[in-house]
C-alpha cells in the first residue's frame, strides 16, 4: 500500500523587490521573501542575500516537517 510522500516536492514563496536610497545618488535593492504555506518572512538586503535566505527558509521548514525518531 502506498503512503503519501510526507515532504512536499515543492514550496511556494512570494518574492517582492524594490530599489531603496541609501545614500546621495546611491541605491539598494531590497527584498521581502514570504513562505505561502505558513506565512513566514524575511527580508534581505542585496541579490546575493537572496539565494541564500531561500536555501536557510528551506532548511527551516524540512526542519519542522521532519518526524521526530
Amino acid at each position: 500500500m502506498d503512503t503519501p510522500d510526507q515532504h512536499p516536492r515543492s514550496h511556494l514563496f512570494t518574492v517582492r523587490v524594490w530599489q531603496e536610497e541609501v545614500g546621495h545618488d546611491q541605491t539598494e535593492w531590497r527584498g521581502k521573501v514570504q513562505l505561502i504555506t505558513d506565512g513566514n518572512v524575511r527580508y534581505f538586503r542585496g541579490w546575493e542575500a537572496l539565494v541564500p535566505l531561500l536555501l536557510t527558509m528551506l532548511s527551516e521548514v524540512e526542519t519542522r516537517t521532519s518526524p521526530n525518531p
